[in-house]
């Protein structure tokens, strides 16, 4: 059951349309939007008016023409149109996803350093490493790289950004405009990182930002992932389709984080939820079907070809799904690992399984009453199966403003989510402390 004074998270993941493969046709739709930055302004104003922890922005490295014929793919860069909605807003956390394996540690820390700073603290880093070779074709190589490598890469690459981030301790800005001192050059340090994959000499050229570094994110579910969130992740974005997965994942992240010495409290669990909401359950369902009309079976099964690594495009529709070789994936492997599992516990077609996946990609989708959605929120919430969700709606217009306006009020009269915000940075709303500086700690520790 529900631990006393523990807060329900709400975080907003930001597609420009919606999460709905088909969310671009609805008549609701203002095709228009994803590069309207009003439109962006206005959403953030209504998350943050509603309290919600923070907004999130994934990326994609890569647009072919088969995707874009029939569907949205593409859109703004998440860093610059974060930084942009740092300008008009005050409080809302500020999550952008950057990949470890087409960047360069000290270019990104810097980055999210500015960031940090221009934000007054509201800075989130959701970590990738990418995971289709048209994405690698992008950046001179010819297929990405194998799952594991990815993440021993990741792995160097984030040492030497958190070292960067510690390079400048937090009290090395003097500033005696008398004495001419303008900073400690004794705090200051260069962190001469040689490794497999990165040599890099530094201090960063920007000063120790309000949260120390940005609130560190990762979004895999996969052995490799799931060991390396435990290692370093704050906030851990999730897919799962039952609550007997979710809880299970839940558990397991939270005692390989107490096996790397870290608090269970200060790894934030948040699966997705892809609602659709409805006066009553009936008009929930028919907006869900409404939705899945427009989808174009063409489309779909290109992209599902693309997220699992197969070609499925010689496969009938109604006949049942295939049985796809997991072991031999090389991209997205939890995901496709979770599709087949759900396939296969519920004798889906290839269609139906097209269905289940346009509205979220392999996260739950839920079509209900304010107070259903509700519900299951609080379900997994209580019994420690999430600690608060990546909300995705499956359409923006409407669908956002519908759990801004009647869940997160449901919410809130239960006593599980804020009126207000107690905090100022991401990690006050988080509840995560401020990581101790490793230069700083040599120094008391007399290294």
């Amino acid at each position: 059951m529900r631990k006393p004074n523990r807060q329900l998270h709400l975080n907003l993941f930001v597609a420009p349309m919606g999460h709905h493969e088909a969310a671009w046709r609805h008549p609701d739709t203002n095709v228009n939007q994803p590069f309207d930055f009003a439109y962006f302004r206005r959403i953030a104003a209504k998350a943050e008016a509603a309290k919600l922890d923070s907004l999130f922005f994934a990326d994609r490295l890569s647009a072919s023409p088969g995707m874009v014929r029939y569907g949205a793919a593409g859109g703004l860069e998440p860093l610059t149109l974060l930084t942009a909605l740092a300008v008009v807003t005050r409080r809302i956390g500020l999550i952008a996803t950057v990949s470890t394996s087409f960047n360069e540690p000290f270019n990104l820390a810097r980055r999210f350093a500015s960031f940090d700073h221009l934000s007054g603290g509201r800075a989130g880093w959701n970590i990738i490493t990418s995971g289709t070779d048209e994405e690698a074709q992008n950046f001179n190589l010819n297929r990405i790289m194998d799952h594991a490598e990815r993440y021993e890469r990741a792995r160097e690459f984030l040492d030497v950004a958190t070292k960067l981030w510690d390079s400048w301790e937090e009290d090395a800005l003097i500033c005696d405009q008398q004495a001419g001192l303008y900073a400690d050059s004794a705090k200051v340090h260069e962190i001469n990182h040689k490794g497999r994959f990165y040599s890099v000499k530094g201090p960063l050229n920007v000063s120790r930002s309000p949260q120390g570094r940005p609130l560190l994110v990762q979004a895999g579910s996969s052995r490799d992932g799931r060991r390396f969130a435990a290692e370093f992740a704050e906030a851990i974005f999730t897919a799962q389709q039952t609550f007997e997965d979710a809880r299970h994942f839940y558990r397991d992240l939270k005692r390989q984080a107490e096996q790397f010495g870290r608090s269970p409290e200060h790894v934030i669990v948040l699966p997705g939820i892809c609602p659709v909401i409805g006066r009553t359950e009936e008009e929930a369902l028919e907006k869900q079907a409404e939705l899945n009309a427009l989808s174009n079976p063409a489309h779909s099964l290109l992209m599902l070809s693309k997220r699992v690594g197969f070609d499925l495009s010689g496969y009938r529709l109604d006949d049942p799904f295939p049985d796809l070789p997991v072991e031999q994936v090389r991209g997205h492997v939890s995901r496709t690992d979770l599709i087949v599992r759900l396939a296969r516990s519920e004798n889906l077609t290839l269609r139906e399984v097209l269905h289940r996946l346009a509205g979220g990609r392999g996260h739950r989708t839920i079509a209900g009453t304010p107070e259903q959605i509700a519900d299951f929120i609080e379900h997994w919430f209580t019994h420690e199966a999430a600690d608060g969700f990546n909300v995705m709606p499956q359409i923006m217009n409407g669908g956002f403003d519908d759990f801004v306006d009647f869940v997160v009020p449901e919410l809130q009269r239960r006593g599980l989510f804020r009126t207000e915000y107690t905090g100022a940075t991401l990690r006050d709303h988080y509840g995560l402390p401020v990581p101790a500086n490793r230069f700083s700690r040599e120094h008391a520790q007399g290294l």
